[in-house]
């Protein structure tokens, strides 16, 4: 199964992921550059995404949790939800993602 992810400088990345994996765990550890700072536990909105118009009714509606935690990240959207909160299935092969502002991870500093 495979996910198609724009990072946050317009570029595609197709990465293999694996079923019961989060979204966000995928993200992070093919080495796409997601902030992700609670790691999960949908305790902040740094994971923020955009699913494509042609995905977004194919997932499960967000929880109340997700709802609120999404009223705390930038520029949220229809299409908005925490890739934190997305669960890979085989139904989900092939989706579409764009990572959203506010979940960049910070410049390396020397």
């Amino acid at each position: 199964m495979r996910i198609h992810v724009i990072d946050h400088r317009g570029r595609e990345h197709t990465l293999e992921a694996l079923e019961g994996w989060r979204i966000m765990e995928v993200i992070r550890d093919w080495g796409v550059a997601l902030k992700a700072e609670c790691g999960g536990a949908c305790a902040c909105a740094t994971c923020h995404v955009y699913v494509d118009e042609a995905w977004i009714e194919r997932l499960a509606p967000p929880s109340r949790e997700e709802i609120d935690r999404l009223d705390q990240a930038f520029s949220v959207a229809r299409t908005s939800r925490l890739s934190c909160q997305i669960l890979m299935a085989p139904a989900f092969d092939g989706l579409r993602l764009k990572l959203a502002p506010g979940s960049e991870t910070e410049p390396a500093t020397a």
